[in-house]
């Protein structure tokens, strides 16, 4: 799966242009009251509907079995590469969920336990569109019969000339180089959010790593712009159970690109990243 937002800089911002769409606890909430409907007694029923506005695209699809949500928008549904790899993996996507829904089902039988339908709802979001460049956040919410559900985001850079795509991290030399660039700014800004979120009288839980601060390594970059030429900002999401418990959810930072951060930069993508003004 490819991106996939979120997250000068005291205080983290939310991710760029982002924050015009449902956010994946807001998608994991939605499919989950439908679960727990289905799980109630409701009917099961069948039904598919397919939206195409010029290249935007958006399937939606219920059986007994599972529910599945795929949309991308037009901007990305008007490159015909693109949109092909994203039709594949559409096709792909659907396939995996019927075949590990089924299993379920058979085991539920088998081993005599409810069958909870499963879902998978993915949604692409534009972050930036430059004359040479696309960059998307794709996020995902999956529910297969457990618990709850995971949800999380991944970034998707399409190079138009090439016709090829990337993953944030991608443009730049390695994780640890931007890790680097960013400094003591990326920790202090993730510390602020943990505060926000944890409260003053907060006491740890005993487990290291959610108050150690991650590598980018664990991370999705995404590369953003604010003045529609060049990428002159990266966010920066780290997932759930990544920087705190499951129950605290995922963390978005933004930040400006300075000289640091663009010497990070691999010289092959460097023309394509200017410093924030």
């Amino acid at each position: 799966m490819p991106i996939r937002i979120a997250p000068s800089l005291a205080v983290p911002l939310a991710l760029l242009a982002l924050a015009a769409c449902s956010s994946p606890e807001e998608i994991g909430d939605k499919v989950g009251a439908k679960q727990d409907s289905a799980a109630a007694g409701g009917s099961a029923t069948a039904s598919a509907q397919a939206d195409a506005k010029g290249g935007a695209h958006a399937v939606k699809e219920e059986t007994d079995l599972y529910q599945f949500e795929m949309s991308w928008p037009q901007q990305a549904g008007n490159l015909p590469a693109l949109a092909a790899r994203l039709k594949a993996e559409e096709n792909k996507a659907r396939q995996k969920l019927k075949e590990e829904a089924e299993e379920d089902r058979q085991s539920a039988k088998d081993n005599d336990y409810p069958f909870r339908k499963h879902s998978w709802v993915e949604e692409y979001k534009v972050v930036a569109d430059l004359p040479g460049w696309l960059s998307l956040t794709d996020d995902f919410y999956s529910f297969s019969g457990g618990a709850h559900g995971n949800y999380g985001r991944s970034s998707l850079v399409w190079d138009k000339a090439a016709s090829e795509g990337h993953e944030g991290i991608d443009l730049f030399a390695s994780p640890e180089v931007l890790q680097a660039a960013l400094g003591r700014t990326l920790c202090d800004a993730l510390d602020a959010e943990r505060l926000k979120k944890r409260g003053a009288d907060y006491v740890s839980s005993g487990i290291d790593e959610f108050d150690a601060c991650p590598g980018l390594d664990e991370a999705t970059i995404i590369v953003g712009s604010s003045n529609g030429k060049t990428f002159d900002r990266v966010g920066i999401y780290f997932g759930p159970y990544v920087a705190g418990p499951y129950a605290e959810g995922d963390y978005e930072l933004d930040f400006p690109v300075d000289a640091e951060v663009l010497d990070a930069v691999k010289p092959a993508y460097r023309s394509a990243f200017s410093i924030k003004r």
